[in-house]
């Protein structure tokens, strides 16, 4: 079976959408109407920058823009090059893009059946579009294709008289009710609030009728700093396909371009007991991923699959036994040394202190003395 090395959220720079949701951070700034990227470095070199021998083994790559993902004919390429290098990928998307569902298909079955599609349920914007019967008709394409799948509802306050027909069609469509995330309110950047004009118990009691799984866990850490020490950098990072440049996380103490020099190997650092985030708002994926092994989570399997009326379910047995893992069971925790060295260097890049200065060199010292260093 195969093994998960690392978790990848990897950033495609497309602002462009077919859509207008309201609860959307591309329209609450604006910026839907953005170019198609230029990408600096070629699918082959990618593919060798993202190699499983450079990466340790297997990843779990996930390929989302901020728009709609596979607007750009161009990505199909890189994913095509990353599934034949073993890894497995999930693209995120409106599911209104036909043409590209259609090529995507033509891939061979092995590869196939490494992709996992969340699809976006942007009920009103599908209702005010009539887009119903192109979105559930491509989740069935792919479905039957061989391709995993899930089926997410971003909460919005203006589709809570539309709940009994969401749950209705997605039953009627796919055989099961759709998951559900939770939005937030990127226009208020001191805390990253959810977007609701419901209170917390209220919102809830309405939304989580739908048995999420994804909706419960995010209400357990949704607005939760957390200070636990984390191996995001390491084991889970984010990345820009464009650039190639590495980041911690969404906010990051350590960055790199890991496609400059594919034959180099990658210093991978973890941001440990130092995050700069108001909370862990895509911990549904980090976090349940491994990157914070001390806390208990539900797999992203768990997360993201259905069992349908007929008994078939969403996740494809491959896909399904990838989400099953976690990084943190296919790496080896850092030594308290280790986790010291790394605490201390990202403490003095938080607060901008010299990697001279005296608390970085108490930890060298250390460092240095436990290992028996002159």
């Amino acid at each position: 079976m195969d093994r998960l090395k690392r978790y990848i959220n990897c950033h495609v720079p497309i602002t462009t959408c077919t859509l207008r949701c309201p609860y959307c951070y591309i329209t609450q700034h604006r910026l839907f109407d953005g170019p198609l990227p230029t990408y600096q470095y070629s699918p082959q070199h990618v593919r060798k920058a993202l190699s499983r021998e450079r990466m340790g083994g297997i990843c779990l790559i996930n390929i989302c823009a901020g728009g709609e993902t596979l607007l750009d004919s161009r990505l199909l390429e890189y994913v095509r090059e990353l599934l034949e290098e073993g890894h497995y990928i999930m693209l995120v998307t409106n599911g209104t893009i036909t043409k590209r569902f259609d090529e995507i298909i033509q891939f061979p079955e092995e590869l196939r059946r490494h992709i996992f599609f969340k699809f976006s349920y942007h009920y009103l914007e599908f209702k005010r579009r009539n887009l119903f019967d192109v979105f559930f008709s491509n989740i069935r394409k792919v479905r039957d294709a061989g391709c995993s799948f899930t089926l997410e509802i971003t909460p919005s306050d203006d589709a809570v008289q539309y709940i009994d027909d969401i749950k209705a069609k997605a039953l009627k469509e796919l055989g099961a009710l759709c998951h559900v995330t939770i939005a937030r309110d990127e226009k208020d950047d001191s805390e990253l609030p959810m977007m609701t004009h419901l209170s917390r118990e209220e919102y809830i009691k309405t939304w989580g009728t739908f048995d999420s799984a994804l909706f419960d866990y995010k209400l357990t850490i949704f607005g939760e700093k957390r200070n636990e020490f984390c191996y995001a950098g390491d084991w889970t990072f984010y990345l820009n396909l464009a650039t190639g440049m590495m980041k911690q996380c969404y906010k990051s103490l350590y960055d790199q371009n890991i496609f400059e020099d594919p034959s180099k190997p990658i210093n991978f650092k973890s941001i440990g007991c130092n995050c700069i985030t108001h909370h862990c708002y895509n911990g549904h994926s980090f976090i349940v991923l491994g990157s914070i092994p001390s806390l208990q989570s539900p797999t992203y399997a768990d997360e993201r699959n259905r069992i349908c009326q007929d008994g078939s379910e969403w996740l494809q047995p491959e896909m399904k036994a990838i989400m099953l893992q976690k990084t943190s069971e296919n790496n080896t925790e850092y030594s308290f040394i280790k986790k010291l060295a790394i605490n201390t260097e990202m403490y003095c890049r938080k607060n901008d202190l010299s990697l001279k200065h005296p608390v970085y060199s108490l930890k060298r010292a250390v460092y240095l003395a436990t290992h028996n260093h002159n």
